[in-house]
């Protein structure tokens, strides 16, 4: 028989062994929003009561792995951007994409409206932490990198999703050779980030 895995607290996965993260992270890749910890409990081999010892709801569930991703994710932009500024720094965006590769179940919970707990988590004050260190090397304002954020974020997102779900396989070149043109693009709006306005002006008749 199987050995199951135990099931540990939300706000301890990060301290969980490895094989009982990956079984509940690659479960919740695939779980329904509307599912119930009943389901999550099955999955485990455990009933659903037992679930309430180490968890509220799924929502304190998904949270927790939450949580956990977005730890692991800083970990490995603060390696990728160590010592590196401007352009060498966007190491930053490889590190997302080779994370939602690696680590599907772990990116699918970063695909969702984090809880309050996953948002006031250390893991999420150092996501931040590590994006303002690149943001800081093309000098971007305070005011401007809640603007900047969001569209790095949508590059961020939006590339290794439709890259999985296969909507650029149908299309030459392939999205390899896509990727290094997302950098530059990136690089390109940010070292010119201030000069977005004058653009603008000149935009209109």
């Amino acid at each position: 028989m199987t050995e199951r895995p135990a099931v540990c607290a939300s706000a301890e996965l990060a301290a969980c062994p490895p094989s009982s993260n990956s079984r509940v992270i690659d479960f919740l890749a695939v779980v329904r929003i509307d599912s119930r910890l009943a389901a999550v409990a099955r999955s485990f081999g455990v009933r659903t009561p037992s679930l309430y010892s180490h968890v509220e709801d799924l929502a304190d569930l998904r949270d927790g792995i939450t949580a956990l991703a977005l730890g692991e994710l800083a970990a490995n932009i603060g390696d990728a951007i160590a010592g590196r500024s401007k352009k060498d720094a966007l190491g930053f965006a490889t590190a997302h994409r080779a994370y939602s590769t690696e680590h599907p179940g772990r990116w699918a919970s970063l695909q969702r409206q984090a809880g309050q707990a996953a948002v006031d988590s250390g893991a999420a004050r150092r996501i931040v932490q590590v994006t303002d260190a690149v943001l800081l090397g093309y000098d971007i304002a305070v005011p401007d990198r809640v603007h900047v954020t969001r569209i790095i974020g949508s590059a961020l997102s939006g590339f290794p999703n439709l890259e999985r779900s296969g909507s650029f396989a149908h299309s030459m070149p392939p999205a390899e050779q896509s990727w290094p043109e997302l950098i530059d693009a990136l690089d390109f709006l940010l070292t010119h980030w201030h000069n977005r306005g004058t653009a603008r002006e000149r935009a209109i008749p």
